[in-house]
């Protein structure tokens, strides 16, 4: 077999296109196909179809093919370009490559497979030997075609949270999906603005089927809601790890303050168990337990704001509004006399927010699928050392969590 029939097989090149010529250079370890066709054929516009003779040729372009063995594989050809009455002159569609790509479309899946499993950049740029911007180029294309493949379904539950981009309060929003634990939504900063336009974008019959919203208490991401989703305010479903994050800060307050006072007169109690107050009563590990279990029965502020903590735990057990709120009003009253000025800031604050954390007990969801999601977001970016700017940043969050369909057909 020769090799132009060789590479006609492995390309699967069909008329009008051929291997006209294959020229190997071993000591550059690379191979060059030149593809072309016969003259007088007649091709479709690629904007209406309608048929039409070639006028000229684009200037000679390059494409990477997967390598032979270890030898890059470069194919060459000049493009036909017709003059469509309609839509000018434009070049025919080939069918080894998308429009505007230095990659044959196998190659481009490749990439796509090793950006992937690498989670950088870099890597994939290491095992190809291509540039940055040529591999970036590729997950940006793949994120433009599975955008523009992506079905406008119906979502139930929304997951919505922030995501900083670089320190000094520079920061993202995200919106998540929260079935089917895909990004759907990347906007720049956290102001209404940043929210409510993801909502306008939706579809009458996807805004119908939007069930409830969770996110923390952050109020342009209220306020955005409100003025965007009919009903709102039975579809916010405030965060109950965002909850538990304020209770836990507020405990880590007083047991610095207390920490303070008990040093001063010589005890060390409470050195070393700032990371055991802010685990759940069955979470404490074993190693710690014992131990844990001695301070905490000691008569300690820091006792006690954990147990305040800890019982509004069962808040989330409740299914009925009106035992939730009656088991709420309890507790709060217990909070407000415990003299504990962070866990008193706290209560107080979940009071006048109180609504929209028992919507819970109607739509008992999260926030962690998108917290999950949050924290693959910063895998990646640690392992990239950042990313250049905040388009950048979007396209890589699409790419790896936004459940698309990347792949070049």
């Amino acid at each position: 077999m020769r090799d132009t029939e060789l590479y006609q097989r492995i390309l699967g090149l069909t008329k009008p296109w051929s291997v006209e010529r294959v020229e190997l250079k071993v000591a550059e370890k690379r191979v060059d196909i030149w593809v072309d066709h016969p003259p007088g054929h007649v091709w479709p516009c690629p904007q209406c179809q309608k048929s039409l003779s070639c006028r000229d040729h684009a200037e000679e372009r390059v494409w990477r093919h997967l390598d032979t063995c270890q030898f890059q594989t470069h194919l060459h050809a000049r493009i036909p370009r017709v003059d469509c009455p309609d839509h000018g002159v434009l070049n025919v569609m080939i069918p080894w490559a998308e429009a505007h790509s230095r990659f044959t479309l196998l190659m481009e899946a490749l990439i796509i497979d090793v950006l992937k499993e690498c989670s950088t950049v870099t890597g994939a740029c290491t095992l190809f030997g291509i540039s940055w911007d040529e591999a970036f180029g590729v997950m940006q294309r793949a994120v433009g075609r599975g955008q523009l493949r992506k079905q406008n379904l119906p979502m139930k539950h929304l997951g919505v949270d922030e995501k900083a981009f670089r320190k000094g309060h520079s920061y993202m929003t995200v919106v998540c999906d929260l079935e089917r634990s895909t990004v759907e939504y990347v906007a720049e900063d956290r102001k209404t603005e940043s929210l409510a336009g993801y909502y306008q974008r939706l579809s009458p019959p996807q805004m119908a089927a939007l069930e409830a919203v969770a996110m923390d208490m952050w109020v342009p991401y209220v306020k955005a809601t409100r003025e965007n989703v009919p009903l709102a305010a039975d579809k916010i479903v405030f965060d109950r790890f965002h909850i538990m994050q304020h209770l836990n800060q507020a405990v880590d307050k007083v047991r610095r303050q207390e920490h303070r006072e008990l040093s001063a007169e010589g005890c060390d109690m409470l050195k070393g168990t700032k990371h055991w107050w802010l685990y759940r009563h069955d979470n404490v590990p074993e190693k710690h337990l014992r131990a844990f279990e001695a301070v905490r029965n000691q008569n300690l502020r820091t006792s006690r704001a954990w147990a305040i903590k800890e019982t509004l735990r069962d808040l989330w057990d409740y299914r009925s509004v009106a035992w939730a709120r009656k088991f709420f009003k309890r507790w709060f009253g217990w909070a407000r006399r415990s003299k504990l000025t962070p866990i008193k800031k706290v209560a107080t604050m979940l009071r006048n927010h109180l609504i929209n954390i028992l919507t819970y007990c109607k739509h008992p969801i999260t926030n962690g699928v998108a917290e999950g999601l949050n924290s693959k977001i910063m895998t990646i970016k640690r392992k990239a050392c950042g990313y250049r700017n905040k388009d950048n940043f979007k396209t890589v969050i699409y790419f790896f969590c936004g459940g698309l369909d990347l792949y070049p057909r």
